[in-house]
């Protein structure tokens, strides 16, 4: 199908990506992800100053085919909550790496990150759920 998994971010099983910059984790939902759910109606956001421990949910994506829950990629503290997404929930389906990332984390466990995929197995991954 050719899902669009820029290099620079990594992957989560749950379909999460992640983008590293300066101990912040900024957290969204991959291309796949918006693919498979469909047009997104409904975004739910935790709250800043929330503490995630990786595999945490944090949020759930509501579309109208299906639900899916967000889960933490990595362990740590929310910092910043996209609100735009409550009143744009759409923005998962047009720009899912883009404006729509969904929250940011200062990460307490830089070691979590050896646990998630590069683009190439996320994209491999994918391949493997549709057939």
């Amino acid at each position: 199908m050719g899902w669009n998994t820029p290099d620079e971010l990594a992957y989560s099983e749950t379909d999460e990506w992640v983008r590293i910059e300066d101990g912040i984790a900024t957290i969204g939902i991959t291309d796949f992800a918006q693919d498979q759910l469909s047009d997104v109606v409904f975004v739910e956001l935790p709250e800043i100053g929330e503490v995630l421990a990786k595999g945490d949910t944090f949020g759930a994506v509501e579309s109208v085919k299906a639900a899916a829950d967000l889960n933490a990629p990595i362990s740590g503290e929310i910092t910043n909550v996209n609100g735009s997404l409550e009143n744009e929930p759409e923005m998962l389906n047009s720009t899912p790496f883009g404006d729509a990332w969904i929250i940011m984390v200062k990460v307490s466990d830089p070691s979590e990150l050896e646990f998630l995929m590069d683009s190439n197995k996320y994209a491999q991954y994918c391949e493997t759920r549709t057939h």
